[in-house]
């Protein structure tokens, strides 16, 4: 059954310092939710306040992004961390993006983990347990968005949590239903109608899309596009319009 409400989001508010990531002004003018990175993978309090505040004033939800401490990587390595070192690196830049969000008068309404910290959860169970207690104890209502078929998915809804599950408009996916490896060829899309007429395909059939164009039926609240590509805002604008060509409206999740 085709949904007819869908949420958009991306990851943004990922600049440090001098450095620039991304195109966030005009991305927070195509999507419904905003994922605001915490200073551990990128982000820092300048820029996090900003993509707060002009996430408040173009009505974009914006939820908590933590991820390994590793602003070299941007995240995307994982680190030798303990299940109980990720609960407080994870605690910890929740509540980094709670203050500045209420610095910035605008809310927290869901948590998102980032790179390897959230591929990880699709495959460790250990550390799926670990993002969840982090979230139990900071904020117990506050949902979660996790990766569709991920361990953190199940565990977040078996412990009680609101539990949104995503899909990606410009990542690959195995045949087990698991992200490509960003070290295997064709891991990002980067062809705008191409992932655009996927992304409306997934939600129309309420699956994941595999390499081979097999669909592995999961339940969809909300579909991501990376803010750090090159082609990022044009690939967010065609799923955008994919999906209103569609019928399915754009909707944040809170």
């Amino acid at each position: 059954m085709t949904a007819k409400t869908i949420d958009l989001n991306a990851d943004l508010g990922e600049s440090f310092g001098h450095y620039t990531m991304g195109n966030d002004s005009a991305m927070l003018d195509i999507v419904t939710s905003a994922n605001v990175a915490c200073g551990f993978h990128g982000g820092d309090p300048e820029v996090m306040a900003e993509t707060f505040r002009i996430a408040r004033e173009k009505g974009v939800s914006v939820g908590s992004h933590p991820g390994f401490p590793d602003l070299w990587g941007f995240g995307r390595r994982v680190m030798p961390f303990t299940p109980a070192q990720i609960e407080r690196i994870v605690a910890y830049q929740m509540g980094a993006a709670q203050a500045l969000a209420t610095y910035s008068g605008h809310r927290m309404t869901y948590m998102k983990t980032h790179g390897a910290l959230g591929n990880l959860t699709e495959r460790d169970p250990a550390v799926a347990e670990a993002i969840v207690n982090a979230v139990k104890a900071v904020d117990p209502n506050l949902p979660i968005m996790a990766i569709a078929l991920s361990h953190l998915e199940r565990i977040g809804r078996e412990r009680g949590l609101t539990v949104f599950s995503e899909i990606f408009a410009d990542r690959a996916y195995t045949e087990d239903g698991h992200l490509v490896s960003r070290k295997e060829p064709g891991a990002v899309l980067h062809d705008a109608d191409f992932a655009a007429a996927r992304a409306v395909r997934m939600v129309q059939n309420g699956a994941i899309e595999t390499i081979s164009g097999k669909m592995l039926p999961t339940r969809i609240d909300t579909i991501c596009v990376h803010g750090d590509n090159a082609e990022s805002v044009e690939v967010a604008r065609k799923v955008r319009s994919g999906f209103e060509a569609a019928g399915i409206a754009l909707r944040a999740l809170t």
